[in-house]
């Protein structure tokens, strides 16, 4: 093949057969090989049964041990209300430690099989959120681990979740491994439905209105028109209503409620509304007139999430010529948990760069629909995302679920899990690899009930650590 077209910058070869030059970053024509054929060759090198498979060696790192290591860098005075969250329970232990179960599954047969994964894909970060219309969305909602990866890495990760959360709701355990074994049925099926579509099709196939009769989740309608109507109440406008209060030049400003939310020294306040300038960059012109015609007038510090407390979260507050709220998080974005264990299981690690900016693109390869208002910036030399807060979230807790929905749950989100690794990963590769039994679904059920186990047991040994004053942890905050 001869290269053509260099000297404008821009690398095409000719192709056999055409009277156009083959582009660079477009696929070939005629059409070489076969990815579902490739992905069943897989299967001798991975066989499907493999992924039931956890050998945790001796040099596996204490549960405390390992959640004292996640704790380097962050606010030490937010680490005990971490350690206490994740000390609520086995699922919400699971929720904090990306990075111990990360050790493990580098350890973990692997088809490798690329796709931008989550990284921390359990069964709680799916939720509801408005797009740019004020519609609902559902979706995987929290990328802060996001990384190029093993597919497989998420789906067990959700599969042991939904284990755990079972368990946690009450049901029995041939629920919580239908659970598992149903999400990635479900994962699966979505696949091959994908693989069949054509490109354009598939790249928004299973709208958002679909998911219950794709995935006869028909159980969960009830619980999902419930959380529907909580998160279209749940705004800017409702959290500022709650947490701010009047000026004397006639704005807002936020109110202390420690310890989740508080105010901040002028000068870190203004470094934080300073650093939105650079955040401007970060998007699309035409989102800027919208944020011209709001002003900034607070900032404070809140503390999110479970696996994220202790790091640096801020919430700016704008106001628009009505005096109407916009709510902007600013949150610390520190490298993937992931990334050490990716290197140890053979990957190349990702080159160095804005670790907001790998949040962001993560997560715009991964959802349908994206936050108009998602960016980056820097705050004293550390990278943070920007994202609208409270834009009508909502989300499952899939540990509050009756027995009878956690299965549905679970179909749904393998589903969705799906739909998010098809922008990244061919969906026929993987389809071809997963192929149409069961073999895969059971395997990773049989994984999940076992590292279900396993990280009870890593949650009773943080829980005696705080007991016995070994690691400092806050209950109930």
């Amino acid at each position: 093949m001869t290269e053509v077209g260099a000297e404008a910058g821009v690398r095409v070869s000719a192709e056999a057969g055409s009277r156009l030059p083959r582009v660079r970053g477009f696929a070939a024509w005629p059409a070489q090989g076969s990815p579902k054929e490739e992905g069943k060759s897989l299967r001798g090198k991975v066989p499907r049964s493999a992924h039931a498979a956890l050998d945790l060696d001796g040099s596996r790192p204490d549960a405390v041990g390992a959640v004292e290591e996640s704790s380097r860098g962050r606010l030490p005075d937010l680490t005990p209300i971490r350690v206490g969250r994740m000390a609520a329970t086995p699922f919400a232990f699971l929720r904090g430690s990306a990075g111990l179960m990360a050790y493990d599954l580098a350890r973990t047969p692997m088809t490798r099989i690329v796709a931008q994964i989550c990284g921390d894909a359990h069964a709680a970060n799916f939720g509801l959120y408005g797009d740019a219309r004020g519609d609902l969305v559902m979706d995987l909602n929290d990328f802060d681990e996001t990384v190029p990866g093993p597919w497989e890495w998420d789906l067990k990760r959700l599969a042991a979740s939904l284990v755990l959360a079972g368990r946690e709701a009450g049901a029995d355990e041939d629920t919580c491994r239908q659970a598992a074994a149903g999400a990635v049925g479900a994962y699966r099926r979505t696949m091959r439905l994908l693989a069949k579509l054509p490109v354009l099709d598939a790249w928004n196939a299973i709208a958002d209105e679909e998911l219950v009769s794709h995935t006869d989740a028909h159980d969960l309608v009830g619980t999902l028109q419930r959380v529907s109507e909580k998160a279209r109440a749940n705004t800017s406008g409702r959290f500022a209503a709650k947490s701010t209060e009047p000026t004397e030049a006639g704005g807002r400003r936020f109110v202390d409620a420690a310890p989740v939310l508080r105010r901040v020294p002028d000068a870190e306040a203004a470094a934080v509304a300073g650093s939105l300038e650079e955040y401007l960059d970060t998007l699309s012109e035409d989102r800027l007139p919208l944020l011209a015609r709001h002003a900034v007038h607070d900032v404070a510090f809140r503390v999110v999430g479970t696996g994220s407390v202790g790091t640096r979260s801020y919430v700016v507050l704008l106001l628009d010529h009505r005096g109407e709220p916009l709510v902007l998080q600013v949150k610390e974005a520190r490298p993937s948990a992931l990334l050490p264990h990716l290197v140890t299981a053979g990957f190349e690690a990702p080159a160095a760069g804005h670790e907001g900016r790998r949040v962001v693109l993560g997560q715009k390869r991964m959802q349908v629909v994206s936050d108009i208002l998602l960016g980056w910036t820097t705050v004293e030399d550390r990278p943070f995302q920007v994202r609208q807060f409270r834009n009508r979230k909502g989300s499952v807790d899939p540990a509050a679920l009756a027995a009878d929905q956690i299965d549905d749950y679970g179909r749904m989100t393998g589903a969705l899990l799906a739909r998010a690794h098809s922008h990244s990963a061919d969906p026929r590769l993987v389809a071809g690899y997963c192929g149409k039994s069961e073999e895969l679904d059971e395997a990773i059920a049989t994984f999940a009930v076992t590292y279900a186990d396993r990280t009870e047991a890593d949650h009773a040994e943080l829980v005696a650590a705080v007991r016995s004053g070994r690691i400092a942890g806050e209950m109930g905050v």
